[in-house]
């Protein structure tokens, strides 16, 4: 494995910086890790406050639908559904993440991943644009198409592997990349398809949920937003709903903003507070995760009923070797397939550590068939494992237990 996809590497150009907007109005004027630019260490201390005698070290949530607000309304505080003192926090914390050390770049948090995903799609895309979609990507994407297509914009789709959806940018607008893509877990090379885009005239957006901003900066490789559900991964304990845009165009987050407050796709407070409270533990999570999904993925491949064995960090996937090159870390999710709906099932059944459920990234280790929900074209017996925070010989023992099991 290189150094760009393991421990506190820096890996890719990860030039980024604080966000700007009210998420850079308050607070730290300078990069809080100065003196450290590791991957721990600005998690923990990502967007928090100056330190003040007697106050919290991430003060708590605040609770306001209306602030004082005497003559004319040039603060940055003036309704709940525009700011909130505990969203400028969070906000800064997660572009402190995804664009460390870039000036400039902007971040806004939404009530869920799919808000966040609205908010890029429908700010940026008028009737008659065209917008590239993967036919590969999360399940919901086929009802934004159609969303879209209703709206008398032109959506065009492709697989993410190989980079195929350069043979369908040309007259495209906005470009959307999910990678890796969920569940198949491909992987497009962000900064070829980006400056193929650009070339084009087109914008590009990057749904970085599966990685992280701990596995891959879609900014530093050339991106225009960085999207994602903070539901998953990035909050990592199954609680809390909750997404994000970061992005460098002021006038493409200004709109950006101006949908959220449309639509008002905004955050509980508590919310905010809880996934700002979550990030400190983010690289130790992901870490731990990380290392032991390969380890579940190296045993699954010894296993000969198992086929379609996708994990961008194993060295023989179809995918790692753009994977080693943009990725600092290969995320938590394994995807394979049984060779029956039936054994699937009884494997599923027969997992002790792993719950059956839907999502991935918590801290409690997941797994499901996606077939059951219909929508990705999956065989019967896919499943998609999220490798959780347990201790790394007890998950490979359960999965490969209940592989046996499965058998009867």
């Amino acid at each position: 494995m290189s150094e760009s996809a393991t421990g506190d590497a820096h890996g890719v150009t990860g030039d980024a910086g604080p966000a700007t907007g009210a998420a850079g109005r308050a607070g730290r004027e300078i990069d809080p890790v100065a003196a450290g630019s590791g991957d721990g260490t600005r998690a923990v201390r990502a967007g928090l406050p100056e330190p003040a005698k007697y106050e919290p070290t991430l003060p708590g949530p605040v609770f306001a639908a209306h602030y004082h607000l005497p003559g004319d309304p040039t603060g940055p505080y003036t309704y709940g559904r525009d700011e909130n003192p505990t969203w400028t926090l969070l906000e800064r914390a997660v572009g402190e993440l995804e664009a460390p050390g870039r000036g400039g770049a902007e971040t806004l948090v939404f009530a869920s991943g799919m808000a966040a995903i609205s908010a890029v799609l429908f700010s940026q895309l008028r009737a008659g644009d065209v917008c590239v979609l993967p036919d590969d990507g999360y399940q919901a994407l086929p009802l934004v198409r159609a969303q879209l297509e209703a709206y008398g914009i032109e959506v065009r789709t492709a697989p993410t592997g190989g980079d195929a959806q350069l043979d369908v940018l040309d007259g495209a607008k906005l470009l959307w990349i999910e990678t890796p893509s969920n569940p198949g877990l491909d992987v497009c090379d962000i900064r070829r398809l980006a400056e193929a885009a650009h070339a084009r005239g087109a914008l590009v957006a990057v749904d970085n949920t599966l990685a992280t901003p701990l596995g891959q900066r879609p900014l530093a490789l050339g991106a225009d937003f960085a999207v994602a559900s903070g539901t998953k991964q990035l909050t990592g304990h199954g609680d809390i709903l909750l997404g994000y845009v970061v992005g460098r165009d002021p006038e493409a987050m200004a709109a950006v903003r101006r949908w959220r407050k449309i639509v008002g796709a905004i955050p509980g407070p508590m919310e905010a507070w809880l996934a700002h409270r979550s990030i400190a533990t983010l690289q130790m999570r992901v870490d731990r995760q990380s290392a032991t999904a390969l380890a579940v993925a190296e045993a699954l491949r010894e296993r000969p009923e198992v086929t379609g064995l996708r994990y961008p960090g194993l060295p023989d996937d179809p995918a790692h070797k753009i994977a080693a090159r943009q990725m600092r870390r290969y995320g938590c999710v394994v995807s394979f397939t049984l060779p029956t709906r039936a054994r699937a099932d009884r494997f599923l059944d027969a997992l002790r550590l792993v719950d059956d459920a839907t999502s991935f990234g918590g801290v409690r280790s997941t797994a499901e068939r996606r077939g059951r929900w219909g929508g990705d074209a999956v065989p019967e017996g896919f499943i998609r494992l999220s490798v959780g925070a347990e201790d790394r010989e007890d998950l490979v023992a359960d999965v490969l237990r209940a592989l046996d099991a499965s058998a009867a």
